[in-house]
């Protein structure tokens, strides 16, 4: 079994609503909207699996914001709050290993999402309504 097939299966045991899958680009949008997922990128680019989530856009350079930012990565089980490589969006990322990929790792990589979501809502939810 490919890494694609191997992931799509986890998704599919952990209960997650594939929203559209790319076989050519292994990759998969997934979305569990009463935990806060949304429009979830999970992409098998061997040796790793990238997950990100888009969280919100920047629309001006707050450098206090960032600073938040990168205090609370400190905080996190799984993943980090980055900026995508134009620097105009806030996503939330993880990698983990593909060779020994198992399904107890993409669930608690997305229960760490789903967390940092839940504890910062009132952070991002505040700078991007400023």
């Amino acid at each position: 079994m490919n890494n694609f097939e191997k992931v799509k299966g986890y998704l599919i045991n952990l209960g997650y609503d594939i929203k559209s899958e790319d076989q050519t680009e292994e990759l998969f949008i997934i979305s569990d909207e009463e935990e806060g997922l949304l429009n979830v990128i999970v992409d098998c680019e061997d040796p790793i699996l990238i997950i990100e989530m888009h969280l919100l856009d920047l629309t001006d350079n707050n450098s206090e914001f960032y600073r938040t930012l990168l205090e609370k990565n400190r905080e996190c089980v799984h993943g980090a709050f980055v900026i995508d490589a134009v620097g105009n969006r806030v996503l939330f990322r993880d990698t983990l290993e593909l060779e020994n990929l198992d399904e107890n790792e993409i669930e608690g990589t997305l229960n760490a999402f789903k967390l940092v979501i839940g504890e910062n809502y009132d952070l991002l939810l505040n700078y991007a309504h400023n």
